[in-house]
C-alpha cells in the first residue's frame, strides 16, 4: 500500500491548482506534481468542504470525531486503571466521601484500601521533605527580593542566617529552579556562536551517492516579503538531485525541519541507514531532530563551523532558487510566495530541468531509469 502524501504537500497541490493560470487543467496540475489527477481532484472536493463552499463533513469535524471517540476510551482505560490500581493517591477521595457522611471502613472496604496509612496521611498530608524545600525556598526568596545582586552563596548566608539551613548546593538548585539570578551575574540568554556538532561529519565534502536514499542533504533558506519573512526547509537526494521534502513556515523553529524530515521519509521508502547531512544549525542540532532522525533509522552529518563548502551541493540548490524565484520579484504576500516556490521545485525543477551531471536528464527522469528492475540486477 503506497504511503499518503504529506499534508503540506497536499495544500501546496492544492493551492497552486486553485491559483492556476488561463488555459491551464487540473490534469496538467496533477501531471507537474506527479499525482493522479483523480487524487487532486478529491483534494480540491475536500479543501471545498472545508472552506465552507460544498456542503459535508469537514475535516477538523472529522478530526474532533476521532478526538472524542479516542478520549472516550482512553476515560475507559483510565478507569479500568482506577479499578484495577485502588489506593494509588486516593485518600483526598476517602476524605470527601467520610466528609460525607460514609464511613471511613465502609470506603476502605469497597476501594481495598487499609485504614493505617489513611489515618498516617490524614495526619501528614504534606512530607516532610516538600515541606523543608517550601520553607528553603521562601527563605531565599526573601533574600532575593531584598538584595537581588546577591548570588546563591550569599543568598544561602542570608537564608541560614533566617533560620533555614541548607547547604551552598541547595541554595544553588533551588535558585537555578526558580531562575533567580544576580542582576550582576553573567547574562542567560542565546548565544550566537554556534553549538557542539551532535554528530560527526560523514560526508567530507564527498557529495555522491551509489543509489537513492544513501545521503540526503538538508538546509535553510528564508526570504522577505510584505508580510514579514518566509523559510524554506528542503531535504535534497545526492544521487538523483531530486528535493525529496521541503517545509515552508513563517518561523524557524525546531519543527521546520522536522517536518522538511517527515514530508520526505514520508514520500519515499527503505531510508534505514540514509545519512542526512547539514550544516550547524541550531533546527539541526535540537533533541526534536535528533529523535526524529532515530525514529526514522537514519545516521547524522554535520558540517564544520562557517564553512559552505561541507554542504555545497546543497547551497548550490538555493543559489538557483534565489536567482530564478525569490529574488526575481518583491513578494507582497507570504501566500504568493509559497506558490512560486512548490511550482518551481515541483514542476521545473524535478520535471523539466535537465541536469548536467545526470546525463542531461530531470531528477524525476533520472529515477526512473536508473532504478528499474533491470538495471538493478545489472
Amino acid at each position: 500500500m503506497p504511503k499518503p502524501y504529506p499534508e503540506e504537500f497536499r495544500e501546496d497541490v492544492v493551492r497552486v491548482a486553485r491559483n492556476r493560470g488561463p488555459g491551464v487543467t487540473v490534469e496538467q496540475v496533477a501531471k507537474d506534481f506527479g499525482v493522479h489527477p483523480m487524487t487532486l481532484w478529491k483534494w480540491l472536493r475536500r479543501a471545498d468542504i472545508d472552506d465552507g463552499s460544498r456542503p459535508g463533513t469537514t475535516s477538523q469535524e472529522s478530526a474532533e470525531l476521532r478526538e472524542a471517540r479516542r478520549r472516550i476510551k482512553l476515560l475507559e482505560q483510565e478507569n479500568e486503571v482506577r479499578r484495577a490500581a485502588a489506593g494509588k493517591r486516593i485518600y483526598p477521595l476517602v476524605k470527601e466521601l467520610a466528609g460525607d457522611g460514609v464511613p471511613v471502613t465502609v470506603t476502605c472496604r469497597v476501594l481495598k484500601l487499609a485504614r493505617q496509612p489513611y489515618y498516617r496521611w490524614l495526619g501528614k498530608p504534606v512530607a516532610d521533605a516538600v515541606l523543608e524545600e517550601a520553607y528553603r525556598a521562601n527563605a531565599l526568596f526573601d533574600a532575593h527580593r531584598d538584595d537581588p545582586e546577591f548570588g546563591y552563596r550569599f543568598l544561602a548566608d542570608e537564608a541560614r542566617g533566617a533560620g533555614a539551613g541548607m547547604a551552598d548546593r541547595t541554595a544553588w538548585r533551588i535558585c537555578r529552579d526558580n531562575r533567580w539570578w544576580s542582576v550582576f551575574g553573567k547574562k542567560r540568554g542565546r548565544s550566537k556562536k554556534a553549538g557542539a556538532p551532535v554528530h560527526d561529519d560523514l560526508v567530507s565534502r564527498n557529495f555522491t551517492a551509489s543509489g537513492p536514499n544513501r545521503l540526503w542533504l538538508a538546509d535553510i533558506t528564508e526570504r522577505a516579503t510584505g508580510e514579514r519573512k518566509l523559510y524554506l526547509c528542503a531535504v535534497k537526494d545526492v544521487f538523483s538531485n531530486r528535493i525529496v521534502g521541503y517545509s515552508i513556515d513563517a518561523r524557524m523553529k525546531s519543527r521546520l525541519a522536522v517536518t522538511a524530515l517527515d514530508n520526505a521519509v514520508a514520500r519515499r521508502e527503505h531510508v534505514d541507514g540514509c545519512i542526512l547531512h547539514s550544516d550547524r544549525g541550531s533546527q539541526f542540532r535540537s533533541r526534536k531532530f535528533v529523535r526524529a532522525l532515530e525514529r526514522h533509522r537514519m545516521v547524522g552529518s554535520i558540517g564544520r563551523i562557517g564553512a559552505a563548502g561541507d554542504n555545497a551541493a546543497m547551497e548550490s540548490f538555493f543559489s538557483l532558487l534565489q536567482k530564478n524565484v525569490l529574488n526575481r520579484q518583491a513578494w507582497a504576500t507570504r501566500e504568493e510566495l509559497r506558490i512560486a516556490i512548490v511550482t518551481r521545485i515541483e514542476r521545473t525543477y524535478h520535471r523539466r530541468r535537465r541536469q548536467t551531471s545526470l546525463g542531461r536528464l530531470t531528477p524525476v527522469e533520472f529515477e526512473i531509469i536508473m532504478t528499474t528492475p533491470a538495471l538493478q540486477a545489472a
